[in-house]
């Protein structure tokens, strides 16, 4: 499948998410994560390197827009808790960053793009244990793309993406790629 004319150079399959679906489903998790928290109050969002960091801060940009009150976001690096780490390229680790006050007894929603096989939230779990003890963990994601193999749900989520395990779902930020948006891409096809 070829990229629209207008379409950047590096764009291949289609646009599932685009700038504006992004800020709406950005919007509806930070109500949702409200509603379900019953407000702020002890409330604290974890991203997982590399595009769950970003949305992380928006999340947390909307809650205090709408709540009036800065809810911590930190970043969860969780390279050395992978159990598929022969299997997949590694990329150097991330920096962990636990917000002030800690996890311990707080309400922790991990925030990634794209939930797949489950590995990297499992992962995350692991990495948690070295830094505290939340009273809740939940997960909120951009894209739940299905195929897990192992017992995991997200608690939000932005957009279920059927798809096949040999398609590509490729997210970009403003902050990182320069772009907004949610891409599939068939196994033939060009990043």
């Amino acid at each position: 499948m070829d990229a629209p004319a207008d379409a950047p150079a590096d764009a291949a399959g289609r646009v599932v998410l685009d700038a504006r679906d992004i800020s709406r489903v950005l919007t509806r998790i930070s109500h949702e994560i409200l509603e379900r928290n019953k407000g702020p109050q002890d409330l604290v969002l974890l991203g997982i390197p590399t595009r769950g960091v970003g949305l992380a801060r928006r999340i947390a940009a909307r809650i205090a827009a709408t709540e009036g009150v800065e809810v911590p976001v930190g970043a969860l690096d969780v390279t050395f808790y992978r159990d598929d780490l022969r299997q997949q390229p590694t990329r150097g680790p991330q920096r962990t960053q636990v917000p002030p006050g800690g996890i311990d007894g707080r309400t922790v929603v991990l925030v990634d793009d794209v939930l797949f096989s489950g590995r990297t939230v499992r992962a995350a779990l692991d990495a948690m244990n070295d830094l505290g003890r939340p009273e809740v963990v939940r997960l909120a994601v951009l894209v739940d793309r299905g195929h897990r193999q192992l017992p995991i749900r997200a608690d939000h989520v932005g957009k279920n993406l059927p798809s096949a395990r040999t398609e590509r779902v490729m997210v970009r930020l403003e902050e990182l790629d320069g772009r907004d948006e949610v891409r599939i891409a068939g196994p033939g096809e060009e990043r």
